[in-house]
């Protein structure tokens, strides 16, 4: 820039990684050039390295017109929209009239914040305020959370914090290629008392609106946690931190335990005038009539109490002046009410087997619910008189009439009472079991009621090409968070149990588990009242398992835009894939053309065997790049494996490996050890409280530093601190 007013920001490696300080300032840029003020408060002299990056600086294009009146344009499109089913024009007429009477329930142009309304209180236990620093961002993501962070400041959404609560905040993406910002709220959390206020029984809700009324109409409110303030002297505790400073809420923000109480509290309080033909839960309201007339009053009154109050209105979300409205996964009409399907539709789907190994994991699948389904035996013997074949009879598997009828037969006792419930009982926690393949993830919503186990939801859906690259633990996060954003109206405000097969997972909502997918979806499910996570083995876990890999595709996209969950973030390198346990233990890295180079050079200087080439280091010569590597350099990936047929050789010379394996063959059922496929292996249960056994390779001492060359002394492997790479080998030898 010849000549500018910039704001400077310091950067994230100038206050972590020296003794200087800078602040936030705004800089006159003259020829090219500007001066930027620093100070070392220590006796000490201090050398920057060259190439330090300082700062940020940007010129300031944002400007907020702060304007009290309505944007009528935007106003008259919303209203046009909700109404254009009404082929009556005098209807029609009548309905905009007293639509435009509230039209500041209609402008989303800006937020709104509620009036005169009871504020959400956070009641916390005696502890002391948890604080964190800020979690390290891009510079690109820092200039993105500063332009949020103005934007809430001159809403009035935040204010600037002198709190000593400082909970982290990070940016998730959204579909659009915007970001959103969210806090990390686990410790404040975990010290908030829980509220206890009631949602409205989902039964007595929908048979109330199945009296044979005729006009419906749902309104959604826009941002609803926003909408509501919080009390003044508990804004501190919802304090965050930013690289460039701390601020806190006005208004009851996303991911603060007890947000679905509180609001339902507000909502119930202020429309208990128009209880008699209106229902509310959580951030939908249902009014409902039985003729036109009437149904226009009712709306006309309860769209005065909304402006009243001072909220706002999310009119793509509305529905007015239907004669048939989907609520809480049921088809409401006059005729009466009746589900829609979607709870039972990953088993009405579920394909039928064609070969012995799909008939037999749909009996597996089943196993569980053997003793809740009456005559299970004698409806399943047409199946299993197909599947028990001795080796030599497999060949002749038929699936014929009577397999199919016995197929459809359990399936409906699945999707019908007594096994099947159509609707939670408000006495007892929901159960939801969840698991994940790399075709797809399952799961089941379910309630233990009297030890009997009674079925809420089943879901199932097809994984895409990218998250079938994920990790096995973000895979198994991934099925839980999709799980509640389709089950979302049977959890929020109840206690809920998760069951999943994947240990790890336990503790991710108390503590961080070091994956950034894992992590981020920890924080966007702490609005639920999740009371526990138990592990349970994968035996157990058999309707999920097998939902999971029979999923149904599915037409829409599950991420909800109002959080917004990145599969990946931008701007960042591709998640490598961690190797699954049953297979050979490899490092893999992200290598460099010039790594390359560099590898080659040694190689040749070596004609003598190295540890690297016995671990069979494959390396592409840079002459011969393939189109895949000119147009993503960063996905030039090379393998690092430790030969297995090596393994073995040196298990058998190793004298106190041989002691220990003729140990295992005297009594193999007490031992602590394995022997199997001529590899011995070491039985570990790798996390407190988890029963399950992990087989680690027993490494003989002859090869220690053939595996410190594959995990830390090659290229390859980053030549990461001794932490790190102790990490990387704990979970493997």
């Amino acid at each position: 820039l010849l000549s500018a007013n910039v704001i400077f920001r310091p950067s994230f490696k100038l206050r972590q990684r020296t003794s200087v300080l800078t602040l936030n300032s705004s800089l006159k840029v003259h020829d090219y050039t500007s001066n930027v003020s620093l100070y070392n408060p220590t006796d000490y002299s201090c050398s920057l390295p060259k190439g330090l990056i300082l700062g940020t600086t940007t010129i300031p294009t944002l400007s907020f017109s702060k304007c009290t009146s309505i944007d009528h344009q935007l106003v008259n499109d919303n209203i046009n929209k909700l109404i254009r089913h009404i082929t009556d024009s005098t209807q029609r007429e009548e309905i905009k009239t007293i639509l435009h009477q509230h039209e500041k329930l209609f402008d989303t142009s800006k937020p709104a914040i509620a009036i005169n309304v009871k504020p959400h209180e956070i009641k916390t236990l005696d502890h002391p305020p948890p604080s964190s620093r800020p979690y390290y961002s891009t510079p690109h993501k820092e200039e993105e959370m500063y332009k949020i962070v103005q934007e809430l400041l001159y809403y009035g959404l935040i204010r600037k914090s002198y709190s000593p609560f400082a909970a982290p905040a990070l940016l998730v993406a959204k579909h659009d290629g915007s970001w959103r910002m969210v806090v990390d709220y686990k410790k404040l959390n975990n010290m908030t008392i829980k509220d206890n206020h009631p949602l409205p029984n989902m039964e007595q809700t929908i048979r109330r609106l199945g009296g044979g009324y005729k006009f419906f109409s749902k309104l959604d409110m826009k941002s609803g946690f926003w909408q509501i303030p919080i009390k003044e002297g508990d804004k501190h505790k919802t304090a965050f931190i930013t690289a460039d400073g701390l601020y806190e809420w006005n208004v009851l923000a996303q991911g603060l335990k007890n947000s679905p109480p509180s609001f339902q509290r507000v909502m119930a309080d202020i429309l208990s005038p128009c209880r008699q033909f209106s229902l509310v839960y959580i951030d939908d309201i249902v009014v409902f009539s039985r003729s036109f007339e009437e149904h226009l009053n009712h709306l006309q009154q309860l769209l005065c109490i909304l402006s009243k109050y001072n909220f706002q209105l999310n009119p793509p979300k509305c529905k007015l002046f239907h004669q048939k409205i989907d609520y809480l996964s049921h088809i409401i009409s006059e005729g009466g009410f009746q589900p829609n399907n979607e709870r039972i539709q990953s088993i009405m789907k579920l394909r039928e087997p064609s070969t012995l190994v799909e008939a037999n994991k749909f009996l597996g699948g089943l196993s569980w619910y053997r003793k809740f389904i009456p005559r299970f035996a004698s409806i399943a013997a047409p199946i299993h008189k197909v599947t028990n074949l001795t080796k030599n009879n497999r060949k002749n598997f038929r699936w014929e009439k009577p397999q199919h009828e016995a197929f459809l037969q359990l399936k409906q006792f699945l999707i019908t009472s007594p096994l099947f419930l159509d609707y939670p009982n408000d006495n007892y926690p929901v159960i939801m079991t969840t698991d994940a393949s790399k075709v797809g993830i399952g799961g089941t919503l379910q309630q233990n009621i009297n030890g009997e186990i009674k079925n809420l939801y089943y879901h199932s859906q097809v994984t895409s090409s990218t998250q079938r690259r994920y990790d096995p633990i973000e895979l198994e996060a991934l099925a839980i968070w999709m799980c509640f954003q389709r089950m979302r109206s049977y959890l929020l405000g109840r206690s809920i149990i998760i069951y999943t097969d994947h240990c790890p997972l336990c503790n991710m909502m108390n503590s961080t588990v070091k994956n950034r997918r894992v992590d981020r979806i920890s924080i966007l499910l702490q609005e639920f009242n999740i009371e526990k996570i138990i592990h349970i083995k994968g035996q157990h876990n058999c309707l999920a398992d097998y939902l999971s890999r029979h999923p149904i595709p599915r037409e829409e996209e599950i991420f909800d835009e109002d959080y917004g969950i990145a599969k990946r973030d931008k701007g960042e390198p591709t998640v490598m894939g961690r190797v699954p346990d049953d297979t050979t233990p490899l490092a893999g890295a992200v290598m460099t053309r010039s790594k390359v180079k560099q590898l080659q050079l040694k190689q040749d200087r070596n004609s003598t065997t190295t540890p690297t080439e016995r671990n069979k280091i494959t390396l592409p010569p840079i002459e011969e790049e393939t189109d895949q590597m000119k147009e993503d350099p960063s996905q030039i990936i090379a393998k690092n494996t430790l030969d297995i047929e090596l393994l073995k050789i040196e298990q058998g010379k190793d004298s106190d490996i041989q002691k220990k394996i003729a140990e295992v063959m005297k009594n193999a059922i007490k031992s602590t050890y394995e022997f199997k496929n001529g590899l011995l292996y070491k039985l570990m249960i790798m996390r407190e409280g988890c029963n399950t056994k992990k087989k680690l390779i027993y490494l003989p001492s002859s090869m220690i530093n053939d595996l410190l060359q594959v995990y830390h002394s090659d290229p390859l492997s980053g030549h990461f601190g001794v932490q790190r790479t102790y990490l990387k080998i704990k979970n493997k030898y």
